[in-house]
Formats: C-alpha cells, sequence, structure tokens
C-alpha cells in the first residue's frame, strides 16, 4: 500500500493549483482504473474536499478527478 504526503493528496482542494501536473481519472475510466496525464486549467470542485478526488479541467479539456500529483 501506498502511502501519500499530505501535500500530493488528490482529496484536498487546498493541493491543487492550476498549471499543476497531475494524474486524473475520466467518468469513463472509473471501473478501469485508468489515469490520464496532463496539466490543471480549472478547479471545479467546489468543496474543500472530496472523497473520489477533487474534479478539475485538464488544459486539454478533459475533465476528471485527482489521483495523483507529480511534485
Amino acid at each position: 500500500m501506498e502511502i501519500k504526503s499530505n501535500q500530493n493528496d488528490g482529496t484536498k482542494r487546498e493541493n491543487i493549483k492550476r498549471g499543476l501536473h497531475v494524474n486524473i481519472v475520466l467518468k469513463e475510466d472509473q471501473r478501469s482504473g485508468k489515469l490520464t496525464e496532463g496539466f490543471v486549467k480549472d478547479i471545479l470542485t467546489n468543496s474543500s474536499k472530496h472523497p473520489h478526488g477533487i474534479k478539475v479541467r485538464l488544459e486539454t479539456g478533459e475533465v476528471g478527478r485527482v489521483k495523483e500529483i507529480f511534485s
């Protein structure tokens, strides 16, 4: 089991910033768990945290929940 440091936690909005390099899971990939890599353009979740990850739009226009944050 992988232990993630607090600042790499994609479930907390405070850790997500525009331009951040992340891996997200798209809605259609939730079952397979396939990740999509990109850079955050917009933060779509308004609440301070979400158990499945903060929803973002990448610069490519793809929308999904943050699963990993690259340091």
